[in-house]
């Protein structure tokens, strides 16, 4: 990242591609499909991390689901 005197120091052209990679950054961060740090391997890891259990709704529960599937249910839709 350049400092502010080399920002000044610019062509118009050049600034204007510093300014369109820093916004593109920006949006990548906040609209990406990932999640960091809310990826959890198992329910273990999903409690020991988070200091909650894993609970499973009482759809999960009507629909049969097993722990494990409710789980990644639940990891999906975060």
């Amino acid at each position: 990242m350049p400092n502010k005197k080399e920002i000044l120091d610019m062509s118009d052209e050049k600034f204007m591609q510093l300014f369109d990679s820093l916004i593109d950054e920006v949006f990548d961060e906040l609209y990406s499909e990932k999640t960091p740090g809310k990826i959890y391997e198992s329910i273990d890891e999903y409690t020991e991390k988070t200091g909650k259990r894993f609970r499973m709704t009482k759809d999960q529960k009507l629909r049969g689901l097993t722990r494990d599937a409710a789980f990644k249910e639940f990891i999906e839709s975060e």
